[in-house]
């Protein structure tokens, strides 16, 4: 065999892979912290932190196997802080004669990859991941000819090929979908078992994050960091959720509430998104459990957690893969306005916002709802520039990686793909909010009034935004009755509604 340079990137730790089923003498694995991953936008500390710890520990036990490694840490002597130039030189200085990487999950990367193997005299080679159910272009190919790629059939197809809660043809429980059993505001019916912890010390990861210099956003507890950092922890992450949190997973999965930040999820995007672990053994893990105990674990509880994983996951990757790199330029609503300052400080007046933004801002963390149904939201409502919207999401969150994050933001919470990802804009007025929480009671605004002193900002923005994009709108059947109810309100209160939404929308900053 060629001496062979392998290289790993920050985001495919996957201890299972084939190539490290033997060691081979000629084979020596390479990772990299790098300047051009921590500044591409700006992270918070914890999502640098646990990538960078992730990393070290899963080069640590690759390394304890056997397994040749070389690993570049930020600050260290020779590291050109770019991923061309360090694979150029350690090629160079060790005269390796073939190059292979594990496929990118991100099309910047995948470029810059097939950039770097054009580049270079030796041979190079892709390959898998294996960590995905599907491959690539599977969703281009399954939607081929379509405008729109509706997620519920993608999903029905991934159910029957892999078998998973399946009767033979039929789906278990004789429903594909649980959803309407999952919208719950949670009430205190049940006590939340504490959320899982590692309290891990990642003081020195820390310190080297300052000394590099990196600007992040968001606070970090650097001695007691709970987020899983290796296989062994993320397996238990896993265990904690099908034992404990499980059993009232889809009844509570929409929820909000001031007190309990996670509620009843599994927080294991990060370990998933890093590939710890894998959808296919955590589908399994849960499956495991329900059968183990269905008088305890109903099916909606269960449906509803696959839905994510092989569901809505693979399908937000399959379709960042078919539509990139314009996807990341849609605009369909034209929006350009910046994104208001409180997402970077938590100081709003709206208890809904200042909750949801004061949490991803000290837990690198917040549950998809919180993310879609109130700061997404509010993001649309203010016309905020799709790109600014990425940006923030791509940055703030732990388990945010551009293949699942732009879809789920430019495309399903800001519609600025037209319809691709979702048949209709995500929005709601106060009277989502008040449904699904507990912000409203406490908040300084109003749920009730939509014009005047203290109205409930997403009141009038909500009715702002219909009439401002009716010509895009109107002929979508999914919102057809919010212009039929408009259409019924009094000229007078057409105008009441709008001038409100035009004076928060000049003074967003204060609200």
């Amino acid at each position: 065999m060629k001496k062979t340079l392998r290289l790993i990137l920050g985001d495919q730790l996957n201890e299972r892979h084939s190539w490290f089923s033997e060691v081979n003498k000629d084979v020596v694995y390479v990772m990299m912290e790098m300047r051009q991953e921590t500044d591409y936008v700006t992270h918070h500390i914890q999502k640098v932190t646990a990538f960078f710890s992730a990393m070290r520990a899963f080069s640590t036990e690759i390394k304890s196997k056997g397994h040749d490694f070389i690993y570049l840490k930020i600050n260290e002597d020779g590291n050109e802080q770019s991923l061309i130039k360090n694979i150029k030189k350690i090629i160079s200085e060790f005269s390796f004669e073939h190059f292979e990487y594990l496929l990118p999950d991100e099309y910047r990367l995948d470029e810059q990859l097939k950039q770097l193997c054009e580049e270079i005299s030796i041979s190079t080679q892709a390959v898998d991941t294996e960590h995905f159910l599907t491959k690539r272009n599977d969703i281009a190919e399954f939607f081929k000819g379509k405008k729109q790629f509706l997620m519920e059939n993608f999903y029905r197809k991934m159910r029957r090929d892999h078998d998973i809660l399946m009767n033979g043809k039929d789906p278990v429980g004789e429903k594909w979908n649980f959803d309407h059993d999952n919208r719950n505001k949670y009430k205190g019916e049940v006590p939340i078992p504490p959320a899982y912890s590692y309290k891990k010390d990642v003081s020195e990861v820390v310190e080297d994050i300052a000394k590099a210099g990196i600007k992040t956003i968001g606070t970090i507890d650097e001695s007691n960091f709970h987020w899983p950092m290796d296989r062994r922890q993320a397996l238990q992450f896993a265990r904690y959720f099908c034992r404990e949190l499980l059993p009232y997973f889809g009844t509570y999965q929409d929820a909000m509430h001031t007190e309990e930040k996670f509620l009843f999820h599994s927080r294991i995007s990060f370990a998933l998104n890093s590939k710890l672990i894998s959808p296919k053994e955590l589908v399994e893990k849960v499956i495991e459990a329900w059968e183990e105990d269905q008088d305890k674990i109903n099916i909606a509880q269960v449906e509803g957690y696959i839905r994510q994983v092989i569901g809505w996951r693979e399908f937000m990757r399959g379709i960042y893969w078919a539509k990139m790199p314009d996807y990341a330029g849609l605009n369909y609503f034209g929006h350009d306005r910046k994104l208001p300052n409180f997402y970077w400080t938590a100081k709003t007046k709206m208890k809904c916002m200042e909750k949801s933004i004061k949490q991803s801002l000290s837990e690198s963390y917040a549950h998809h709802i919180q993310r879609l149904m109130v700061t997404g939201n509010f993001a649309l409502l203010n016309m905020t520039d799709p790109a600014e919207v990425d940006k923030w999401y791509l940055g703030i969150y732990i388990d945010a990686i551009e293949w699942v994050e732009i879809t789920n933001t430019r495309g399903m919470s800001q519609f600025a793909d037209g319809g691709i990802v979702g048949s209709k804009p995500y929005l709601s007025s106060a009277n989502y909010m008040h449904k699904m929480s507990n912000y409203c009671p406490n908040c300084h605004y109003d749920h009730k009034k939509k014009t005047g002193d203290k109205a409930c900002p997403f009141n009038s923005l909500y009715w702002n935004f219909y009439n401002t994009h009716r010509d895009k709108l109107e002929k979508n059947q999914r919102v057809a009755m919010m212009y039929r109810t408009w259409d019924k309100k009094s000229n007078e209160e057409k105008n009441e509604l709008l001038t409100q939404a035009d004076y928060y929308l000049n003074h967003v900053d204060d609200l």
